[in-house]
């Protein structure tokens, strides 16, 4: 990060007025600390590297750090500093209250992707995992706060495990581990489904040759989303989406795997990534609802399944 750090310029002073305004209306923190000049950078002047050292000096100083660092690290993606930006966070997280310690992950995960660090993309779902399955992650509460496109919702736990395991299999997927995938996304389905992780779960039949059983998943999103109102658009996608993937299925399903995947080897599978999950934890009986439902019954499903 040497080379970022050059020299730390100051904004230029416009106007009171003007000043005033562009705080107001980027709703960049009052005061002239480092945090505050750093955000004026990002937003107003759009110096990217001048708001990175900025953050900088804000974490060394003290100044509203655990915002500092995660506001830095997203301005470092945009620059492409992937390595520096996780670096960033994973030697300066200590320096950040607890309640920040999720948004940072959240964050680390993005840059993850970003950077095809699939292996430590999934170790770091599943450590989320395991905090969900023991109930640390919502401090025994059935719903957290969080945002989406700059409003405020509450995100509960059936959403937020789906929502991880969606991205667990999608990262096996990356990495062309499709039965791994489709174990995990059937997973996700049967807690809160979801006609995208659908199309992904056919997508991994498809990947293993199982081209009548991704047809069977496709066409039950179709009949759900046969009728559309409100949704229409996303639906228009959706149905896209399923078009896409049946001509793939005409066509013989494209370049996969001729593997053959029998009960037995389904089932084994399926205990192999709920043993990975909790092995640290075992002695734990701490476990939410939603995690006592899915075990017994993701067995029968996918032994049905197969």
């Amino acid at each position: 990060m040497d080379r970022l750090v050059v020299g730390v310029a100051r904004p230029a002073n416009p106007p009171a007025g003007a000043a005033m305004a562009a705080h107001v209306a980027h709703k960049i923190p009052a005061g002239d600390g480092p945090y505050a000049r750093a955000k004026h950078y990002q937003l107003v002047d759009k110096d990217l590297d001048a708001s990175i050292a900025w953050f900088w000096k804000a974490i060394n100083s003290g100044d509203k750090v655990d915002s500092a660092l995660k506001d830095m690290a997203v301005v470092m993606k945009q620059r492409g500093y992937l390595t520096e930006a996780i670096d960033a966070i994973k030697s300066l997280r200590h320096l950040c209250p607890r309640h920040s310690q999720d948004s940072l992950d959240n964050i680390l995960l993005d840059l993850y992707k970003a950077s095809g660090r699939t292996k430590e993309e999934i170790e770091l779902l599943k450590q989320k995992l395991r905090k969900i399955y023991l109930g640390e992650a919502f401090h025994g509460k059935t719903t957290k706060p969080a945002r989406s496109h700059g409003r405020k919702i509450h995100v509960s736990v059936r959403q937020e495990t789906s929502r991880m395991l969606g991205n667990l299999a999608w990262a096996y997927m990356q990495q062309g581990n499709f039965m791994a995938a489709e174990v995990v996304y059937r997973k996700a389905q049967m807690i809160d489904p979801d006609a995208n992780k659908a199309c992904n779960l056919a997508l991994c039949l498809i990947e293993q040759r199982r081209l009548a059983d991704a047809e069977a998943v496709l066409a039950d999103v179709l009949a759900r989303h046969g009728h559309l109102s409100q949704h229409q658009h996303r639906g228009d996608k959706i149905v896209a989406k399923v078009e896409e993937l049946m001509a793939r299925i005409s066509s013989g399903g494209g370049c996969c795997s001729d593997r053959d995947v029998d009960d037995d080897e389904m089932v084994e599978l399926l205990d192999e990534v709920v043993r990975q999950w909790v092995a640290p934890y075992m002695r734990s009986n701490r476990r939410l609802p939603v995690f006592e439902e899915i075990t017994p019954l993701c067995r029968e499903q996918m032994a049905a399944a197969c």
